[in-house]
């Protein structure tokens, strides 16, 4: 009995269609680097490399790297480019402390904003927010809701507890 051969897709995970392109003026390796020591399932995939001239280094101009399975490409394009709000990564947390283990390490270096909102050290914004508070803000009791959203307006970092306690009534 012959093998069936398997296509090229079944050999090679199949490559995303859709994946977040970052530009970073010259530390899009640092950054993945740092990324990936935050989150569980993650690694650095490629790091290419261009000759920037006789005698000198190579330059890192491409990484591409996973974030808990999530594929995401770098480019060190220069300073022409920054981050801004517009664009940030959301994070579902299950718990408190995920929460805060992830606001602790992606604002070292980088700042704390608003309702979840941060910065990260390379200038990229983050929302670290609790699955739950999906749920509160859309609960059919729009008193419950509206005092979870009046709670989480005042608060950086979220605080499951509070939110908890304002859904309550308490």
């Amino acid at each position: 009995m012959k093998k069936a051969k398997r296509s090229k897709k079944t050999r090679k995970q199949a490559e995303p269609k859709i994946s977040p392109f970052l530009w970073y003026d010259d530390n899009a390796e640092q950054a993945a680097k740092f990324y990936v020591s935050i989150f569980k399932n993650s690694k650095v995939l490629n790091v290419s490399r261009s000759d920037e001239g006789p005698g000198k280094k190579p330059a890192v101009s491409f990484v591409s790297f996973e974030l808990d399975g999530q594929r995401i490409m770098a480019l060190n394009g220069g300073p022409q480019f920054t981050f801004t709000e517009a664009i940030s990564f959301f994070v579902n947390c299950k718990t408190q402390k995920e929460i805060d283990y992830l606001w602790r390490r992606l604002t070292d270096g980088g700042q704390e904003s608003r309702c979840g909102w941060l910065k990260d050290r390379f200038g990229l914004s983050w929302q670290i927010i609790p699955t739950i508070l999906g749920d509160m803000l859309n609960d059919e009791d729009e008193v419950k809701s509206f005092r979870v959203m009046q709670a989480m307006l005042k608060m950086s970092k979220i605080d499951v507890k509070k939110l908890q306690q304002a859904y309550d009534g308490r």
